[in-house]
């Protein structure tokens, strides 16, 4: 097999001459917002502004966001958007489903929602944070640009990693868990995983494309180092399957480009393993009350917070789906009692070694805690597809640009993204729909890098 013109080259490094930094301006704000983006929301200073019978709170993570959307529309103006034309099957396909989720939250049945103004305002920052999609390819068209973006999320990162070490080793900060178990750092224990997705995304790929620059060596130690550490940290389960999944792909992504040899796949099955054992160590008490909840071994389920507390609710959340395939029971109203109560007595003698405290209440909204789960019972069919049609859409970017990209930070881009987008979709299997929160930030950023890598390579076809 003919050995690829990139095999050899560093992942990073561009034929185009870089950038003095005061001309990168807007990736510096880009970069500058990742501490705000990637901040638990009660870390943050805030301003209520009341809206009829709810007050949204205004964060710095929201000026932040706004900072970021002029930047990148002073960037359009002065260096044109056609780097968005590269992103069309992800704008169509996000478009339909802000519109889909715009419908579920107008609907009559939400409209009388008691809840109808929190709904609204969490539509609202689902769209807010969505826009991040459409700023970062107007921000990031350079290998400058990238560098300067990516030492701000990984030493972001590795802050948050050692944060959270300091957290597992007893020291009360940053409303700590207690020590010994799986840690939130300042973002909470999901959030804390789809940063560290990201910066051990980035370490993958420098794996399978090794041979990078020297000055790029400290940057890869601290993405791998910081990124494994991270998630064997945040202890998500459903993070390290997507991580092996997301490995794979990023594997095959990079067959054709670099012919990784057989110690760098080693290499990358290693970190892959590491976290994955990290994970299941940390986590052995919950899996212990799994594998009882399932009858593997002798063991109370204890319910709250565990996996069987988990498929009580997927099953709650499938049965709302079942009676409204469709159109769901309208946005985010899987946790209204209204709605979540008929299934109750069937949910209790399905599942009746669950203690009584991990099934929904009106004093316990659980909610579903599944996204995928979650968009069925809330957006019915016809919403679960949208959402996987925008997931598609930004791996078929991201596979494309891995595939055809010449520059080397797109293709790299590439293969980051292959990696990132399917940890975090893992990721997004143990939470529900919670707009406006650092995971999100994570899944619209990686996108945004998916249609920067990809604008070159539609540039190289127009040329």
């Amino acid at each position: 097999m003919p050995q690829s013109p990139l095999a050899g080259r560093s992942l990073v490094v561009s034929p185009v001459r870089a950038r003095p930094y005061a001309e990168a301006w807007g990736a510096i704000v880009l970069a500058a917002s990742i501490p705000f983006l990637f901040m638990h929301e009660r870390f943050q200073a805030s301003y209520g502004v009341p809206l009829g019978t709810t007050t949204v709170d205004v964060r710095l993570s929201d000026a932040a966001i706004l900072a970021v959307l002029v930047a990148a529309l002073v960037a359009g103006i002065r260096e044109g958007f056609a780097p968005l034309r590269a992103g069309r099957l992800l704008w169509i396909s996000g478009g339909l489903f802000l519109v889909w989720v715009a419908f579920e939250t107008l609907r009559p049945a939400s409209v009388h929602d008691a809840a109808f103004d929190d709904h609204v305002v969490s539509a609202l920052k689902l769209a807010e944070y969505a826009a991040l999609a459409l700023a970062v390819p107007l921000l990031i068209r350079r290998t400058r640009d990238l560098t300067i973006f990516l030492w701000a999320l990984i030493l972001w990162s590795v802050l948050a990693v050692a944060v959270a070490l300091l957290q597992l080793f007893g020291l009360d900060i940053f409303a700590a868990s207690s020590s010994g178990s799986r840690s939130p750092s300042f973002l909470g224990r999901h959030d804390f995983a789809s940063l560290s997705a990201l910066a051990v995304s980035f370490g993958v790929c420098c794996l399978l494309a090794s041979r990078t620059r020297r000055e790029t060596h400290r940057l890869f130690a601290l993405a791998l180092a910081g990124g494994v550490l991270g998630l064997i940290l945040a202890g998500s389960v459903t993070a390290a399957a997507g991580l092996a999944v997301g490995a794979v792909f990023a594997w095959a992504g990079a067959r054709r480009r670099f012919s990784p040899t057989g110690r760098e796949l080693l290499a990358v099955v290693a970190v892959v393993g590491v976290v994955t054992a990290g994970v299941f160590f940390i986590r052995s008490p919950t899996i212990d009350d799994f594998l009882g909840f399932l009858g593997v071994r002798h063991a109370q389920a204890t319910g709250i917070q565990s996996y069987s507390q988990r498929t009580v609710l997927a099953y709650i959340g499938l049965r709302i789906f079942e009676d409204r395939p469709l159109i769901g029971a309208g946005w985010q109203r899987s946790s209204r009692p209204d709605v979540f109560e008929p299934y109750l007595a069937d949910a209790h003698r399905r599942f009746p070694d669950v203690v009584a405290a991990a099934f929904p209440s009106p004093e316990h909204l659980w909610g579903v805690q599944n996204l995928y789960v979650q968009m069925l019972a809330d957006a019915g069919i016809v919403g679960f597809v949208l959402l996987l049609l925008v997931g598609a859409a930004g791996l078929v970017l991201a596979a494309r640009t891995a595939a055809h990209a010449s520059t080397w930070w797109a293709v790299g881009v590439g293969l980051l993204a292959l990696c990132a987008l399917l940890t975090l979709a893992g990721t997004w299997a143990s939470l529900g729909i919670v707009p406006g929160i650092p995971l999100q930030a994570a899944t619209c950023l990686v996108l945004g890098l998916v249609v920067s890598g990809a604008a070159t390579v539609e540039d190289e076809t127009r040329g």
